[in-house]
């Protein structure tokens, strides 16, 4: 059974920074595009990071371009969003999804493996 489980969420003051974590249980994550997307209330949902199946590159939303860094260990099959400078802006709830191939550039309905997602709130 295929799983992604979020992690890393949390209240943090403007400036601050949070990792998020998404475990991959069920596929290898070193051989799927894994793509961060976000979701703020009223809003849809938006593309933040991506990293592609190797040896892809990564690549950011304007918005996450210089604040946002994306990663991956195969090792532990985890993809890490390493957020800074965060604004209240960033305010949402982020999950990872994954789907074979070199789909970066894709939307949601490209990615066949879902999280739940994690709730991150930027404020004061």
């Amino acid at each position: 059974q295929v799983q992604l489980v979020e992690s890393g969420g949390g209240l943090v003051q403007p400036g601050g920074s949070l990792r998020l974590s998404c475990v991959g249980s069920g596929l290898a994550l070193a051989s799927y595009s894994t793509k961060w997307f976000r979701q703020a209330p009223g809003k849809e949902r938006e593309g933040v990071a991506c990293i592609s199946r190797p040896p892809g590159p990564t690549n950011y939303a304007d918005f996450a371009e210089g604040r946002f860094t994306i990663s991956r260990d195969s090792a532990k099959n985890v993809v890490y969003l390493q957020m800074n400078s965060l604004k209240p802006e960033d305010t949402a709830v982020y999950s990872c999804a994954a789907g074979f191939g070199y789909i970066c550039a894709g939307s949601s309905s490209d990615f066949d493996y879902w999280g739940q997602g994690t709730q991150v709130a930027v404020s004061s």
